[in-house]
């Protein structure tokens, strides 16, 4: 059955990170059990809650203050939580216009509040339009009230869209999303570290 739709991971597919570099920037305010709490493909309790919309920014940022003893400032947290967040290359956003031509696009990103502010604005800054008119919808982990890697999130997208899994595509670095996704009868291709995302091909699936 031949590929028609494209669901894409953000972080690590479309958006480069480097989760060092909020572990780092935490460490040199003093909050050194952050590494031990989230990680690809899983979060603890309170980062999933973030994630899905249960926890708001502030409850988000006392929870990470109780946890840490009370070290460091609000504005501190944001920064250091937003340092993982690096580059959308032109390259990419290239590819996603001239994809949108022959296949209809979606975004599902596992994310929260204060990085999707960050982002969409870098976004905006840089290329003067709306990140999200790339693709036909997208979706957000905390505004959906879903997060990968529970098949709900995957059908909410099929659902939504009258999408088909079977001529569905779904693009994500983390390989337990990836297994989800199958699950659910989607095609999912695992990105791995060191490969980009605009070297994929569709029409052999």
């Amino acid at each position: 059955m031949a590929i028609k739709n494209i669901i894409f991971d953000l972080g690590g597919v479309l958006l480069n990170l480097d989760i060092n570099k909020t572990l780092d920037a935490y460490k040199a305010i003093g909050l050194n059990n952050i590494r031990d709490l989230f990680g690809i493909g899983h979060a603890d309790s309170f980062f999933k809650k973030y994630e899905t919309g249960h926890l708001n920014d502030d409850g988000f940022i006392d929870s990470i203050l109780t946890l840490e003893g009370n070290t460091g400032t609000a504005q501190q947290i944001t920064e250091a939580w937003n340092a993982m967040l690096l580059d959308f290359p032109p390259e990419r956003v290239e590819w996603l216009k001239q994809l949108k031509s022959t296949y209809r696009l979606f975004l599902f990103s596992n994310t929260n509040a204060i990085h999707l502010r960050s982002f969409q604005t870098a976004f905006q800054e840089l290329y003067g339009f709306h990140m999200d008119e790339l693709f036909e919808r997208a979706y957000y982990s905390h505004v959906a009230g879903l997060r990968k890697p529970d098949a709900a999130a995957y059908q909410l997208v099929l659902d939504d869209n009258k999408l088909i899994a079977q001529e569905t595509v779904f693009i994500d670095d983390a390989l337990v999303n990836i297994e989800a996704a199958n699950s659910v009868g989607i095609h999912g291709i695992h990105l791995q570290a060191g490969h980009s995302v605009t070297s994929l091909q569709f029409d052999a699936l």
